[in-house]
């Protein structure tokens, strides 16, 4: 799976103060093309829930329902096949919220942008700071990405952890996706193994053991799954991962720019949507999260709501991303 994200996206997620950049309180909003860690007023809100009542007054039909879950990987095979490798840039961002999926880089203190997600709590007052959990691993880290599309998280941490023992399994809904990525010169096979699993599956049929991966990687990828068997992945996670491993999760929150721009016609369920593609999305709340993992035997590390600004400075428009990050432990025996 991939995160659909717009050219502005792109140009911004290549700047090193990537999270950092507040909006003054009587500062020029079109100063800039993105502010970080915005703040919404109670109007906001209500104008937001009511775009969202709008566009979720007309749901599809049970047939149309059924053929979107039953044929999802046609339409992610279809949506590769369109845009192949062209569409994605690499996520700049990556390590930069998530140093655990490199963190000999920081200690070797190689030269890149760092900086820790941050808590509510945290945000408030004002820290910046390195937060970087602690793993099952000291060397040899085994890592999985779930919808790992065409490698847009995978090729970094292949170049950026230096670890000479990490080993990183990929896999994803999409045929299509697994063979681009494959044949991307930085896939290396000493290091690097992708497969085909749709992680909605009763059983998984994977290439390492129970209890075996020290970190899973979840990005922009829950959202693509019908609500109903979103705890059920979880629980596969749970199953996979080493006592004290964790799972790094972002995606998409309620309210984002994505949900309000659907028209009606296009509402699949509460919260969730079909894109004009075929695919589908869920936008979060951080409850929705914090309860699909704490009640499945993880321990809450991080939750919060990222919410950005982008602005369009030569049409004086104002737009509004937001997601929902977050990192959970299994609980060691």
């Amino acid at each position: 799976m991939a995160e659909r994200t717009t050219s502005d996206d792109d140009r911004e997620m290549e700047r090193p103060q990537f999270g950092t950049r507040n909006l003054p309180s009587h500062g020029d909003v079109f100063q800039h093309n993105t502010w970080d860690n915005v703040t919404w007023n109670e109007e906001q809100e209500k104008w937001a829930q009511e775009k969202v009542d709008e566009n979720s007054a007309v749901t599809v039909s049970s047939d149309q329902l059924l053929k979107y879950e039953t044929e999802a990987d046609k339409y992610w095979d279809k949506f590769y096949g369109i845009h192949n490798n062209g569409f994605f840039k690499d996520r700049h961002w990556l390590l930069i919220e998530f140093p655990e999926l490199a963190p000999n880089t920081v200690k070797q203190n190689i030269d890149r942008p760092i900086r820790a997600a941050l808590t509510d709590e945290e945000r408030s007052h004002g820290e910046r700071h390195i937060k970087i959990l602690d793993l099952p691993c000291n060397e040899g880290c085994k890592i999985l990405e779930i919808g790992c599309g065409v490698g847009n998280t995978v090729f970094p941490v292949l170049v950026y952890n230096i670890d000479p023992k990490l080993f990183v399994y990929c896999c994803d809904f999409s045929a299509k996706a697994i063979d681009i990525l494959q044949q991307n010169p930085a896939y290396d096979v000493s290091r690097c193994k992708a497969f085909v699993l749709d992680a909605t599956q009763e059983t998984w049929a994977t290439p390492f053991e129970p209890e075996s991966l020290d970190i899973i990687v979840l990005i922009f990828v829950l959202s693509a799954i019908h609500p109903d068997k979103m705890q059920h992945v979880v629980q596969q996670m749970h199953k996979y991962l080493k006592p004290g491993g964790i799972v790094l999760f972002r995606d998409y929150g309620r309210y984002d720019l994505a949900q309000l721009r659907f028209k009606k016609g296009s509402c699949l369920g509460e919260n969730f949507y079909v894109r004009g593609d075929g695919t589908r999305v869920y936008f979060f709340k951080q409850e929705d999260i914090r309860t699909l993992f704490t009640d499945n035997g993880f321990i809450e590390e991080q939750n919060f709501v990222d919410r950005r600004l982008q602005v369009n400075r030569g049409k004086q428009l104002k737009m509004y991303r937001v997601w929902v990050q977050a990192k959970y432990r299994k609980a060691s025996s």
